[in-house]
């Protein structure tokens, strides 16, 4: 449905401007390389605000617009071209898109603006990127330097939080016949893809089909009350992934994840804990790769404390950790049984997103996408209904386990 001006007007008036910015649409992106700069284009049903900033380490480009519908798939993803190497949208708070483009080189914005329609297309917003020297590119970068009209600012959905330190782990002898707290963190999403599979889907829709059909199935069985991170196509940084379950007092936090790597024959399901040495040279890129998702949704950790951007483990967060791994087990132990497991299965790595000091937390790496086998089985609803169903007979045990070893 296309709505005219009026019919517009009166939208508009009806729901408030933020509201009727998200009939918005983005029907595609390309890009041109001229002869001294790279353009890129996004069509527009409709005028828009934007902004944009530049940020180093690695070199990206930052677009912020008000929330738009995208109406093309990823199979219009344009190749790179002149100084830009890959690009990614999506959805990075409510109320606010955002768009990265990855710099093979440092440039800078030479001019950003709007097109009218002129008959032929609709609106086109169009950014043109001049290569830089680097002390140009850092004197320029960073948020404080936006340039457009669109402030983006913290939506009332999306609050910042305050989180006290609790000094030591959730004591499970504390009221044992409550329901069980567990928060499931679909990975990725957004404007962060995760790992794009061999058939080209997106990790960040794989991991969210998982985390609602595993809550479903937890839910009805009585025991545990679930917390998703994320329920629907949106960014949420690592640190606030497991604030959300140091928030609600969570029994136990699980980060959802399914790899793709080069060799396309390795397949298999593999479980994760937090530990300052990884466990291997694999778990500890793997554990690289997830950590740079903040940087690759445009986020500017030049200010982040070490707290944050560091692996730190005190005296309670190894008691937390221990626990993790006697989670980690248990969960092997019930998955071995209906999936293909990988070799190896428990591995450790400085994963930022276990990082909660007082919630046992664990990462599920599901499978491989670049596998495609594995892709295609991660992709069947009854094939995540059988992980969901080993989930819950793991807790259920450890639980179990758990009440038994406290009982007065």
């Amino acid at each position: 449905m296309v709505l005219g001006g009026a019919a517009a007007a009166a939208l508009t008036a009806v729901l408030g401007p933020s509201q009727a910015w998200a009939l918005v649409r983005a029907s595609g992106v390309r890009l041109g390389d001229h002869q001294d700069f790279t353009r890129f284009v996004v069509d527009l049903s409709s005028e828009v605000d934007f902004s944009l900033f530049t940020l180093p380490e690695p070199y990206r480009v930052v677009v912020d617009l008000p929330e738009v519908e995208w109406t093309f798939g990823e199979e219009h993803i344009p190749t790179g071209r002149g100084v830009v190497d890959a690009l990614r949208w999506g959805l990075f708070q409510p109320g606010q898109s955002r768009i990265v483009l990855d710099l093979v080189r440092p440039a800078t914005v030479k001019q950003a603006f709007l097109l009218p329609p002129n008959g032929q297309t609709g609106w086109r917003f169009v950014v043109d990127l001049k290569e830089a020297s680097h002390a140009t590119f850092v004197a320029a970068a960073g948020p404080r330097n936006r340039i457009g009209a669109l402030k983006p600012e913290l939506t009332p959905d999306r609050p910042v939080q305050q989180v006290a330190i609790r000094p030591t782990p959730v004591d499970p002898r504390q009221d044992p016949n409550r329901q069980k707290v567990i928060v499931l963190d679909p990975g990725h999403g957004g404007v962060d893809p995760g790992a794009i599979g061999a058939s080209g889907v997106y990790e960040k829709n794989i991991t969210l089909a998982a985390a609602r059909e595993f809550r479903d199935i937890l839910n009805r069985s009585g025991k545990y009350k679930v917390v998703l991170t994320r329920d629907r196509d949106i960014f949420l940084p690592l640190r606030g992934r497991f604030e959300v379950a140091r928030r609600h007092n969570a029994d136990l936090f699980i980060s959802l994840h399914a790899d793709s790597i080069k060799s396309p024959d390795v397949r298999g399901l593999s479980v994760y804990t937090l530990s300052e040495n990884a466990s291997d040279s694999e778990a500890a890129a793997l554990a690289e790769k997830e950590n740079k998702a903040d940087i690759i949704a445009g986020i500017d950790l030049s200010h982040e404390s070490a707290e944050v951007t560091n692996i730190l483990i005190d005296l309670a967060q190894r008691e937390t950790m221990n626990l993790s791994s006697r989670i980690a087990e248990a969960v092997i132990e019930e998955l071995k049984r209906d999936v293909k497991l990988l070799r190896r299965t428990h591995r450790f790595a400085g994963f930022a997103v276990l990082k909660a000091p007082d919630v046992p937390s664990v990462l599920i790496e599901m499978g491989y996408l670049s596998n495609r086998d594995e892709e295609r089985l991660l992709r069947q609803a009854s094939y995540r209904a059988k992980l969901g169903g080993a989930l819950q007979r793991a807790l259920d045990g450890h639980f179990s386990r758990t009440q038994k070893a406290y009982r007065p």
